[in-house]
């Protein structure tokens, strides 16, 4: 069976390296995020490769963007029977400060987001009886993490919401696990966080028992295994990538 592919928050980071790598096993991929510029940029590196890919924009929040670019993947390719929810937003504001709309405009990307994404290919797998589903949520759901409260919370019910559809989908055969990364450099989101935050880059390294930081490259690794044939027996799992700066 041909697979397709979407993936979210692609045209950078951890998203752009899932998309690479997805399209490197000889999966089609759906580049998939608000940057257009940037989903092109990452699907033209992708068929200088010899790989298959489609730029598609669109905010993951509103449902009718989804659809509409789910719809131009399957014109292109066919039915999506993979999903990569990687798309997300964050925040450094202490929690006594956040007001009600930077609170709903993180859960909205990052949960309803995820929520309606799923959604919309679900049909799918459902007629293909297989899928693959992961959710990139993040090491900062699991230990919490000061500053960043409505971005913890949306990523812990990420975790949660994983567990649930795997239990509501494997009847289906589509599996659902989620990717918390650790912490991951050369991203969007790692190098805002970055200059926020006092700790040096060699406090940061020693903090993390590999001693090293991970790359997007280390999450695609894991990404690729959790869509692939091998991983049919993997679902509702929490597949850690952080160096072991969470363990279990």
């Amino acid at each position: 069976m041909a697979k397709v592919a979407l993936v979210t928050g692609a045209a950078a980071g951890i998203g752009r390296a899932c998309a690479r790598r997805l399209a490197s096993e000889g999966i089609a991929v759906g580049v998939l995020d608000i940057n257009l510029e940037g989903c092109q940029k990452v699907v033209d590196e992708i068929a200088s490769a010899g790989g298959k890919a489609l730029a598609l924009q669109a905010s993951i929040a509103d449902r009718a963007q989804v659809t509409a670019a789910v719809a131009k993947l399957r014109e292109a390719f066919g039915p999506v029977t993979v999903l990569v929810n990687n798309a997300g937003i964050t925040d450094t504001t202490p929690f006594k400060e956040i007001t009600d709309a930077q609170w709903d405009r993180i859960l909205e990307i990052n949960l309803k987001g995820t929520f309606i994404v799923t959604q919309v290919v679900l049909p799918d797998m459902e007629a293909a009886k297989w899928g693959r589903i992961v959710n990139i949520s993040s090491s900062s759901a699991q230990t919490g993490a000061i500053g960043m409260a409505p971005y913890s919370a949306s990523k812990g019910a990420m975790i949660t919401l994983t567990r649930t559809l795997a239990q509501e989908l494997g009847p289906l055969g589509i599996t659902v696990n989620n990717i918390p990364p650790g912490t991951v450099m050369n991203t969007v989101m790692s190098e805002a966080n970055r200059a926020k935050f006092p700790m040096s880059m060699d406090a940061l390294v020693k903090s993390i028992p590999v001693r090293h930081t991970g790359e997007p490259e280390d999450i695609a690794n894991a990404c690729a295994f959790l869509v692939s044939e091998a991983s049919s027996y993997v679902t509702g799992q929490t597949i850690g990538v952080n160096g072991g700066r969470v363990v279990s």
